[in-house]
This record gives C-alpha cells, structure tokens and sequence, in this order.
C-alpha cells in the first residue's frame, strides 16, 4: 500500500508529501531536484549508477537500461529503516526519470540513443504496471533542434513554445523526441499522469560566474536560444507537477523569465534572429524559451534571476 504523509505548513495550508523514486538524482540538474523535493518534505530515492552525497535523500544502484533492475528496484523498500518496520514495501506515488547520457559526443550516437530510449521505456512500464499514478520525466530544449544542431539554425518562430514543430537533428535530441512519443502512448493506453519538462541550459547555483562571458559575447548563447533555468527552480517546476494531479500527458518548456545576456529582446532579433517571425506580441525583456504554459497552467513563478545573482 502506497502511503503518503499530508503535513501542515505555516501558513495552515496541507502540503501532501509523497514517495518518489527519482532516476538520474546524481546529475548535474537531478542533484540540485532532489535536494529540492527532499526540502519540502518528499521521501526521495536517487535511483542512479553513481551515488553522490545528498541528505535526507536515500540511494540505490540501479542501471534503468536493465528492465529487471528497474522493477527489482521500483517494488522494492526505500531504506533499511523501513525494512525494519514493514515486510511489504511502501511503494511510491510517483516516479520522477532523469537518468540519461546527457549530450551528445559524450558517448557514441548510438550508446546514447539506446540508453535514453531503452531507459526511458523501462521506467515507465515498470512504474505503470506496479500501479504508480504520476510520472515526470525530462525531455529537453534539444527537440527544437538548436542546441546540438549543425551549423546555426534559427528557430522556426518566436518566442519558441511547445507548440511549435519539433526537429531534432541529433542522436540525443532524437531520444528525446521519442521519449515524448512513448509517454503519450502509455498515457492513451493507462490514463496515468505523464508529465515531460522541455528543460532549457541548466545553471548551478555556484555558476553565475558564467554570465559575464554570456553578456561579452553573446553569440555563444545562440546553441541555447538564450535561455537558461536555475536547477532549484527546476526543483520547484518538478514539485509543482507533483501537486497537480489529472492533465494526463503534458508538455512543458521549463526556463527562468529572463534571457541570459544583457540584450533586450529587440537588440538579440536585430543581432541574431533578423528574419524569424514573432508570434503574438512579445515583451522586450521575455525570455525567448517561453515559459508561459507551465505558469499558466502550473503557477511556475522562477526566483533565480542572474541580473540579482551575479
């Protein structure tokens, strides 16, 4: 029986805490999620081939390109303590998946394809056939077909929302795509939650040093649109589709509100994007990467500005 642990806050209101086996919680942008989801009371396990130090977030080794490791895992207990207390495992509410080979030139195109695929099949048919209700997992900038394109393509409009056409071009790019593909068919065929987090360049909070060679050559942002997410925002965007439950399968850019150079938007399309049309109107200080549906429909509010971090 999946138990979950409703906690009041201080201001009165109920914050439902939840078991969640998080995928890939080593990572550069997972790290900083868990340590996130942990602070705001979630039981988490670090489900990853590599165990770093995490307080309050338990670990188990796990290679989620081996099927019988994931669901060995997934119905398995938490942590010795609760071994102790129960002979049946608690389970878990939710399955957070970011376990991946990054980036491209990393590992071969092809290690990379089947790891970020086959993973991302194993989690989710593990996690819906032992009845887990919600699923998020990360998708990526990457499908728009900037980021590790060849050459530099602009993107087809602006701002770039998830409506838009995807056109990967590369092997990681491509795995993401069809992770999106498969979590759409699972969702039609089960009627489980299944979000994905178009995640933008990720920036670690000891990283602002970056931005001042951002703001010197600009030029060098174009791979990414000019956007950036702070991972503890990540961690609250993560939290917020944990607490919104019955979309079904959903799609979100995750970014912060700002560009990462100090060029309004009107200074970067004169500079960089002369002849991509806007769609609808556009702020001069909106991010490019927008981020309008998941605080729509989420209430994603960023707190990491980099002009206030740097």
């Amino acid at each position: 029986m999946i138990r979950t642990v409703t906690i009041i806050n201080k201001l009165g209101g109920n914050i439902m805490t939840k078991r969640i086996f998080f995928t890939g919680a080593s990572g550069k942008a997972g790290k900083h999620v868990a340590s996130y989801l942990a602070s705001k009371g979630h039981k988490v396990l670090n489900a990853d081939k590599i165990q770093i130090n995490q307080p309050n977030v338990d670990y188990l080794n796990v290679d989620v390109t081996d099927a019988s490791q994931v669901f060995s895992s997934m119905s398995a207990h938490m942590n010795r303590d609760e071994l102790r207390q129960s002979q049946t495992p608690a389970g878990y509410d939710a399955v957070v998946h970011f376990a991946a080979i990054p980036r491209i030139l990393q590992s071969s195109d092809i290690e990379t394809y089947k790891v970020n695929v086959m993973g991302t099949y194993n989690i989710f048919e593990c996690a819906i056939k032992l009845g887990i209700k919600k699923i998020i997992f990360a998708s990526s900038e990457t499908v728009y077909g900037l980021c590790f394109s060849h050459g530099k393509p602009a993107p087809l409009s602006l701002p770039i929302s998830e409506e838009d056409e995807v056109r990967p071009m590369d092997s990681y790019a491509m795995s993401k795509v069809v992770n999106e593909e498969t979590a759409k068919a699972f969702q039609r065929r089960t009627g489980v939650d299944i979000y994905g987090l178009r995640i933008g360049n990720v920036i670690e909070p000891d990283e602002y040093h970056l931005f001042s060679n951002f703001c010197k050559n600009p030029s060098v942002r174009l791979p990414n649109a000019f956007n950036y997410i702070d991972a503890r925002d990540l961690g609250q965007a993560v939290d917020l589709c944990l607490a919104n439950d019955g979309l079904g399968y959903e799609i979100f850019n995750v970014s912060n509100d700002q560009n990462s150079v100090n060029l309004s938007v009107e200074e970067i399309r004169k500079q960089f994007y002369p002849n991509v049309p806007v769609k609808g109107e556009i702020d001069n200080e909106e991010c490019l990467f927008s981020n309008k549906k998941i605080k729509d429909k989420l209430g994603f509010s960023p707190v990491f500005d980099w002009r206030k971090q740097t």
